[in-house]
């Protein structure tokens, strides 16, 4: 394959989604740089969670296409999107509450019958302590900011050409937003794949992002450069 066939980390193309009869997304194009944290953003219920979720084919899309690095994913059902490089933290970050922490991070890796990685393991606690001081807690004891660093960690585990998290600062307090804003700037200097981010919080994507897209009425109704981002354009789409 030629490196000009290569551009993106992702591209998703003339995205579609339905929901109940009901256009939720209408033509969505988004182009991902590899090596980037892209921060995809807008107001409540502009199809921001609904595009995630098409993407990593928990929803059926009427339309589009998917490009990860290269390979077509659009007819990949769920699990294989996941193996060929897309690493998931939904919302609510869906750990397993009564299972431990040590269990909640490795049963991705398990249950595809791979081998812990114990070189990855040891990265997952150089960005996130926590997780190594609590590994015999169960994952429901731990607090929501807690958890979420436990669900970034269990995704890093597969190792993923994109990182996608869905709303990552909130419920959580101010000092685990911080340390999730510094393991992104780690992740982001050490290369090994990009991040898509869907946020709210403006402060933290104009901290971490590299490039950005906002959501309204399920179009795209701006992208750019960060430094794009201008207060013109926050009043006018992101401004409640």
């Amino acid at each position: 394959m030629s490196a000009t066939a290569i551009q993106e980390s992702l591209a998703i193309s003339n995205l579609r989604v339905s929901i109940g009869g009901s256009a939720i997304l209408r033509g969505i194009n988004l182009s991902i740089q590899p090596k980037s944290v892209f921060c995809l953003m807008g107001r409540n219920g502009v199809g921001k969670s609904t595009t995630l979720k098409a993407l990593t084919g928990l929803y059926p899309a009427d339309a589009g296409s998917f490009v990860l690095d290269g390979q077509d994913i659009t007819r990949m059902p769920a699990a294989s999107r996941a193996r060929a490089g897309l690493g998931y933290v939904p919302q609510g970050r869906d750990i397993f509450p009564l299972l431990t922490v040590e269990e909640n991070l490795f049963i991705g890796v398990k249950a595809r019958g791979e081998k812990i990685d114990k070189s990855e393991v040891d990265r997952i606690y150089t960005l996130f302590p926590i997780i190594r001081e609590f590994l015999h807690r169960k994952g429901g004891m731990l607090s929501g900011g807690q958890q979420q660093q436990l669900a970034i960690g269990r995704a890093l585990l597969t190792k993923p050409k994109l990182l996608i998290l869905d709303e990552p600062t909130e419920g959580i307090q101010p000092n685990i937003i911080d340390q999730i804003g510094d393991a992104i700037k780690m992740l982001r200097e050490e290369g090994r794949m990009s991040i898509l981010l869907v946020e709210q919080y403006l402060d933290f994507c104009k901290e971490l992002g590299d490039d950005f897209a906002i959501l309204e009425r399920g179009s795209v109704a701006a992208s750019g450069s960060m430094d794009e981002l201008t207060d013109d354009v926050v009043k006018e789409f992101l401004t409640v």
